[in-house]
Parts: structure tokens; C-alpha cells; sequence
């Protein structure tokens, strides 16, 4: 069908020139459909995801180290509960800078990494969170809810787990067909709220020892990326304003 339509179209009765032409289309037109903004490739992505996946194991590769070398402290636990929460604010903020990151940068293959990046900063909420509930509190509930109803940070701490948990769960692609784009879009938008009582349990648990430097830092860090979205959000909505100029 091609080699009758291109030789009608030029007035050759060859079918080799129709043939070679119609190559020359094909060849001219894949490149932009599968042109990728400063070389990214479709194999360097699986790098680059490999890569983020080997460095997402990095503090928990670390902590096994050193629980093997006796390098734990005095105690473990408490350096385990620490650290494990720091990481999973530090993967929560590299989750939040995907999508200005995308925007920035104009390419949208970023947003391949912020599934795996959620999932990790999931896996290390969740040692925090174990931590705590059995080297902590030795599965002892009355006290846990104790916790929970009395000392704030622990309140919000948990319902930031708790939202973490069903972002996690709903994670699966199986499980955004199922809900459907607009209400899986809406549930995994907690991700904000999860940022900011993050904020809030590690800003809480560090003014009892008065030391903010951390959470006046990763504050900041969350205010730049969340405002990034109101602005960009803002932007949009001024777009059909000013078309109608």
C-alpha cells in the first residue's frame, strides 16, 4: 500500500524510489517520536533507576554494617529510631522534588523515580515506626496509645505513618486502574500533608532538647518545594486570564 500510494504521489511507475522514500519518512519521523530531552535515553533511565535503588539501600546496608561492627552507640536503639527518621524525611523531601524537578528541567522521565522514591522513604517510616512500637515500647499498646493521645509529636508522627501506609498500598498499578486516575491522583496528593506533620514530629520532638538547626532546614526545604506547586498552580490558572486579553 505504501509502494503504490508514494509512486502515484510522484509519478513513477519504480517501486524501488517509493520504497526508499518512504523509509526516508519513516526514519525522519521516528527520531522525534522517540527524541529524549539531553540524551535520556530509554537504557540510561534503567541506570539512573538502578543507581537510585542501590542508594536507597545505602542507610540500611549501613545500619546492618554497623550493628555487625558494634558501631551502634551506646544505644542502638535510640540511634536506630533517629536515623531511620531522618531518612525517611530526607526521601520524602527527594520525592517532593521530582515533579519541580520535571517542570524544570522540561523532562517528564523523572517522574519514573518518584514511585521507588515514596516506596523508600515508606520502607524507612516504617523501621522508624517499628522501632518504636517493639525496641521502644515492646508491643505494649496501652502505653503506644498513651503516647499517641498525649505527647503531640507522637500524634502527628503516627498519622503521618498512617497516610505513608495507604500511599503505599495503593502504590500498584493495578490499584490505580482500579480507583482510576482522577481519585488515585487525589488519595497520593497526601503526600503533602504527610511532609508537613513530618515536619512537625521531628520540629516537636527537637524542641524539647532545643536543637532546631535540622527541622528549621528540612522546613525550609519542604516550603520550597510545596510553594513551588502554588506557584506553579497559580500560574496556570492565570494562563486562560491572560488569553482572553
Amino acid at each position: 500500500m505504501d509502494k503504490l500510494s508514494v509512486s502515484a504521489d510522484t509519478g513513477s511507475a519504480d517501486p524501488a524510489p517509493a520504497v526508499a522514500l518512504s523509509s526516508a519518512k519513516r526514519a525522519a519521523a521516528a527520531p522525534a517520536a522517540r527524541a529524549v530531552p539531553w540524551g535520556l535515553t530509554e537504557q540510561r533511565i534503567k541506570w539512573i533507576k538502578l543507581g537510585v535503588f542501590c542508594a536507597g539501600l545505602y542507610p540500611f546496608a549501613r545500619w546492618i554494617v554497623f550493628g555487625l561492627t558494634q558501631q551502634l552507640g551506646v544505644n542502638p536503639v535510640e540511634f536506630l529510631t533517629r536515623s531511620s527518621g531522618l531518612w525517611t524525611l530526607v526521601l520524602l523531601c527527594i520525592t517532593l522534588a521530582i515533579t519541580p524537578l520535571r517542570r524544570l528541567t522540561g523532562i517528564p522521565q523523572w517522574v519514573r523515580l518518584r514511585r521507588m522514591l515514596g516506596l523508600f522513604a515508606f520502607f524507612y517510616g516504617a523501621i522508624h515506626f517499628t522501632t518504636y512500637f517493639w525496641f521502644d515500647q515492646w508491643f505494649d499498646l496501652t502505653s503506644i496509645w498513651h503516647d499517641v493521645v498525649k505527647r503531640p509529636f507522637i500524634t502527628v508522627g503516627f498519622g503521618a505513618f498512617v497516610l505513608m501506609t495507604a500511599l503505599a498500598v495503593t502504590s500498584p498499578r493495578a490499584v490505580l486502574r482500579r480507583l482510576g486516575g482522577k481519585r488515585w491522583q487525589a488519595l497520593h496528593r497526601a503526600i503533602y500533608a504527610i511532609a508537613v506533620l513530618a515536619i512537625l514530629h521531628f520540629w516537636w520532638m527537637k524542641a524539647g532538647k532545643h536543637d532546631l538547626g535540622q527541622p528549621k532546614l528540612y522546613a525550609a526545604i519542604v516550603a520550597v518545594l510545596l510553594g513551588i506547586r502554588v506557584v506553579y498552580a497559580l500560574m496556570q490558572r492565570a494562563k486562560p486570564t491572560l488569553a482572553s486579553r
